[in-house]
């Protein structure tokens, strides 16, 4: 907002409202002495409505004061000359939208502080490298950006293997890549493909995100449904998208429907989702687990269940299959079970091996896969979302299935920020039973 004021000394500060909504900025401007209401009253001056014209008013405005209202609070206080004289450029806030999410602000967000609390790693090594941090700045926008005020931040292996250095990443630096919120900035791109101050959202592969405030790409927000609850879309970032492409992309179509898939994890994490996904899909799948998971695991729909701490895999699922062995695996799991999973493969199957939860698949010679002409690959999230349209392809399928309660999202625990360390140890300890979030 810019505030010019005219007049002289011996008249009343009379101002008029104009409204630039391609800058939303607000300009005051002198009001000729003719313009006066009764009893010498300044009296608004609207332009009139049509095409361009801006909206009414906010009812802020009353009969003989102009009164902005400002951040989170609303601050309402006459302007005179010498307020007027002294204000240069405050932050616009339209407008808060209704929503029945009790989370949701009821009135505009705050413009960010200077600093913010964030979780951060100036070290690589175990989880008590990763500290709370009260001061770290507030990220900057870069053009196409927006500004999310998150509310939870999803954690994930990946961001253990950041971490502890296993994957490299410059130092220092906030963990997390997923995240939701309420977008608290846009900037005129993001504007422009429809993005709003106060818009409720979630985001996945953007870093940074064990914070108050995250930078992301307005190609990379994807609006929340009303009848989703923010925790779950938050779920749905890295782990649901992963399981949809895992189970619709990733294998490259050698598995068609009525055919059997092998998942590695059905109890926890990313392969809850897979395995209820693939059954969507219409594969015959597979589920394996520990037995202190196997409610879990069965919820899902598997259609045969192994205990991997008890059971030897490869014979089981050759007797499930008919001898013939899975034509898909899809394995989180990483160095305890990568042998077993190219053992289990059929004729001409797919090895999709997507995480390390118990250590990294280690170089093997391509021979090992030719005993059935075997398939192997190693995706990532980003390659399977790498436009708008593939990413809000794939959640409007997620979202589509959570409201018609043909998909079952677990959010297991939320640790407040302020436990970031524990929250790793949690997860790290396999000791989840779902998603594990931050609440900030």
């Amino acid at each position: 907002m810019r505030v010019q004021v005219g007049g002289r000394a011996q008249t009343r500060s009379r101002v008029r409202l104009t409204s630039d909504l391609s800058s939303r900025h607000v300009r005051y401007s002198p009001i000729p002495r003719r313009a006066s209401g009764p009893h010498g009253r300044p009296r608004l001056r609207r332009r009139p409505r049509g095409h361009g014209a801006p909206p009414p008013p906010p009812p802020a405005v009353a009969r003989g004061h102009h009164f902005l209202s400002i951040d989170d609070d609303v601050f309402r206080k006459p302007i005179d000359s010498k307020v007027a004289a002294a204000a240069r450029r405050l932050p616009a806030s339209p407008p808060p939208r209704p929503s029945s999410d009790p989370s949701h602000p009821s009135r505009p967000l705050n413009p960010p502080p200077l600093p913010q609390r964030a979780a951060v790693v100036r070290e690589t090594g175990p989880s008590s490298v990763m500290k709370v941090e009260n001061d770290y700045p507030v990220p900057k926008l870069a053009p196409g950006g927006v500004l999310v005020k998150n509310k939870y931040s999803g954690i994930n292996f990946i961001d253990t293997y950041h971490r502890s250095g296993l994957y490299k990443r410059e130092l220092p630096f906030i963990g997390g890549q997923e995240g939701g919120g309420f977008v608290a900035a846009v900037t005129p791109e993001a504007e422009s493909q429809g993005v709003k101050v106060g818009d409720r959202v979630a985001y996945s592969s953007v870093f940074q995100t064990y914070a108050e405030y995250t930078a992301v790409p307005a190609s990379k927000v994807v609006t929340v449904p009303e009848e989703v609850p923010l925790d779950v879309a938050v779920s749905c970032g890295v782990q649901g998208m992963t399981a949809h492409y895992l189970t619709h992309s990733a294998h490259a179509g050698l598995v068609k429907p009525g055919e059997w898939m092998l998942i590695h994890g059905t109890g926890s994490g990313t392969c809850q989702w897979a395995a209820q996904m693939a059954k969507l899909r219409g594969y015959k799948v597979i589920g394996t687990c520990s037995e202190s998971k196997q409610d879990i695991a069965r919820a899902t729909g598997v259609d045969e269940l192994i205990d991997y701490t008890s059971v030897d895999l490869v014979p089981k699922v050759m007797e499930i299959t008919g001898g013939e062995g899975v034509k898909a695996v899809i394995d989180g799991i990483g160095l305890a079970t990568w042998e077993t999973s190219i053992e289990s493969l059929a004729r001409r199957g797919i090895f999709v091996s997507f995480g390390n939860a118990s250590g990294a698949v280690p170089a093997f010679p391509p021979l090992r896969l030719i005993n059935k002409s075997g398939f192997i690959t190693r995706p990532k999230l980003n390659d399977y979302t790498v436009t708008r349209e593939e990413l809000l392809s794939r959640a409007n399928d997620i979202y589509g299935w959570i409201d018609k309660g043909d998909l079952k999202v677990v959010v297991d625990r939320t640790f407040p920020l302020e436990q970031a360390k524990e929250g790793h140890d949690y997860l790290e300890a396999g000791r989840s039973r779902g998603k594990v979030l931050y609440e900030i």
